[in-house]
């Protein structure tokens, strides 16, 4: 079981945003899950809870020798309480890892790591447990010392939180012993989010009224076109079978040479 959690970083207001910060604030993630309060212990240069579990005891610790001397803190309160290296997590930021990923090794290289380099030379041994907490490179070399000694973006900030609130799932295994199990549970990958819900169709529109056609336009204004006359009626018929309106005229004759 792990016995002994460690977290990296610098002391002071001036580092505390920096991402060569990261171990500490997982570590300050683990002692407000566990109910703990870190406080400064001079006898091993550094803040320091203990948290009674089921299992036993177990130590937080942060150094506050800055990261170079970090070792001077771990192997104190280490030898103190007899504790192996086999039961220390030591928990520091990783260039190699894109924030967001969060890894858990046993043993290995400190990669040109100060504070893991210190460790292993106070405990005489790389063989204590890491977890490396992604903080991605800046592509050059040389731009590693200012880059470490940076804020993270908001973006990357997010997501290195979001690393330690997952591989945080993993503590009840590490201080049980599980340590398969805390492997597993570190490197599982996030769930992908959900794609968006499509937008809903539009209303059914098939049983709507329809608007009555407008009349053909003719291009004629409308005074000008005058309404079509009624047909004219057929003419009467006169009385004595001529027209209405027309006379029988007879003519008169007069003799000539004379009246009568």
């Amino acid at each position: 079981m792990i016995r002994l959690f460690v977290g990296l970083g610098n002391p002071g207001t001036e580092y505390e945003a920096t991402r060569h910060n990261a171990g500490f604030w997982w570590l300050e993630a683990l002692a407000a899950k566990l109910g703990a309060r870190l406080v400064p212990e001079r006898a091993y240069q550094a803040l320091v809870a203990r948290v009674n579990l089921p299992a036993g005891p177990v130590w937080l610790l942060e150094p506050m020798t800055y990261m170079n001397r970090s070792g001077v803190a771990v192997a104190g309160l280490a030898r103190f309480f007899k504790i192996e290296p086999q039961q220390i997590l030591v928990v520091h930021d990783e260039l190699d890892l894109p924030p967001g990923e969060a890894k858990l090794k046993d043993g290995g290289s400190v990669a040109g790591h100060n504070g893991l380099k210190d460790i292993q030379a106070m405990l005489g041994t790389p063989a204590f447990w890491r977890l490396r907490l992604g903080i991605g490179h800046p592509g050059v070399k040389a731009e590693v010392v200012n880059y470490v000694l940076r804020k993270p973006s908001p973006d990357q900030r997010e997501a290195i939180g979001k690393a330690i609130e997952r591989s945080l799932g993993a503590s009840d295994a590490l201080t049980a012993g599980d340590m398969a199990k805390a492997v597993a549970l570190v490197h599982a990958r996030p769930p992908r989010p959900k794609p968006p819900r499509p937008p809903a169709p539009p209303p059914d529109i098939a049983g709507a009224a329809v608007p009555p056609r407008p009349a053909k336009d003719t291009g004629a204004p409308a005074a000008a076109r005058a309404p079509t006359p009624p047909p004219d009626p057929a003419p009467a018929a006169h009385p004595a079978g001529g027209a209405r309106g027309s006379a029988d005229v007879t003519p008169t004759i007069q003799p000539l040479g004379g009246s009568t």
